[in-house]
């Protein structure tokens, strides 16, 4: 059994293992009442006042500071580094940092947001696409790249998101600014073919929104077209092709684009379909160093917010001892 830091409270960063479907502020606001009331994180005079907590106005104010290093959307899940008081100041290595992805990929579509979240903006041809072709494409993947973020992003030109000049056909001022980044190691390591449960997103593209997203990219790019490419071969029941990807990255680095630009090297068109990060720094979903550190199992954050269950004989309940087992202290408070 993990053993109890000896002075309380502490501040500590440690990874919680993010399901798929909620976002990570959502994550942040289920642990919030948790830590707020825990001795680990708060000080017993504290907790006798409010139960780590203050109310102004409508809005619930805690008695201890909570952050995140590193977004993951909603389709995601995996490691998402959570730090607790002074140690909210150590997030922003969490940046930057070398980060570890699986990702299930699907042929023949490619999607506004890249993955499957999004709409169809286009089809093409999958069934000439092999393991073998999709190895050899994987080689220009490795390394250093300058990776052009989505043109439906959130990232801002002249104050406007991308995502609004594709959407409403405003022509871009300039190309979208690309970005170093780095590609340690990029490996197919599942080639599920068509036995898998995926599916396209059945929300499609227009005709209108297709010319929207010409218009916004003919300013800086030449012939762009966004039309479906149908199937030379007769229609199958089968379902496309899909395959899963290991890979190892700097910070900054899109593993959607990645996904969408794959497809564009083999002739066809593809998508994310799941995401992973199985690794954030130092904190994975499965160490394998001695320096590294597990993630508390969604199951118990979930389970302790309608009920924290009973204490052990040292006063701490399931959830904080996971925690307990996978902190890092960065400084006593």
């Amino acid at each position: 059994m993990p053993k109890a830091p000896s002075s309380l409270p502490v501040s500590a960063l440690f990874g919680v293992a993010k399901p798929s479907g909620p976002t990570s502020m959502s994550v942040l606001d289920t642990l919030k009442p948790l830590i707020a009331s825990s001795r680990l994180f708060v000080a017993e005079k504290e907790l006798k006042k409010e139960k780590g907590k203050t109310r102004k106005a409508k809005h619930v104010k805690y008695a201890v500071k909570i952050g995140q290093g590193g977004t993951l959307d909603p389709l995601a899940d995996g490691v998402l580094v959570v730090g607790i008081g002074k140690a909210t100041k150590k997030l922003g290595e969490f940046l930057d940092c070398v980060k570890e992805y699986h990702t299930t990929c699907l042929l023949g579509c490619e999607t506004d947001t890249y993955d499957s979240e999004g709409a169809q903006v286009r089809v093409a041809p999958w069934r000439h696409v092999t393991r073998e072709s999709v190895e050899e494409a994987l080689k220009d993947f490795r390394g250093e790249l300058m990776q052009s973020p989505p043109i439906f992003s959130a990232l801002k030109m002249d104050g406007k998101p991308l995502y609004e000049y594709a959407r409403k056909g405003i022509p871009l001022p300039r190309p979208i600014e690309k970005r170093k980044v780095t590609v340690h190691e990029l490996e197919l390591i599942e080639w599920k073919d068509s036995d898998h449960g995926y599916r396209y997103p059945e929300k499609k593209f227009t005709e209108e929104q297709k010319k929207a997203v010409e218009s916004a990219l003919r300013s800086v790019e030449q012939a762009v077209e966004v039309k479906d490419e149908p199937e030379q071969e007769a229609p199958s029941p089968q379902p496309p092709t899909a395959f899963i990807l290991r890979m190892k990255v700097s910070g900054g680095t899109y593993v959607r684009s990645i996904v969408h630009d794959l497809g564009h090297a083999v002739g066809s068109a593809a998508h994310v379909v799941t995401l992973t990060r199985t690794r954030q720094g130092r904190f994975a979903l499965e160490p394998t160093e001695d320096t590294d550190r597990g993630c508390v199992p969604w199951e118990a954050i979930q389970e302790a917010t309608k009920d924290v269950g009973e204490k052990d004989d040292d006063g701490w309940t399931r959830w904080e001892r996971e925690v307990i087992d996978k902190l890092e202290i960065v400084e006593d408070r």
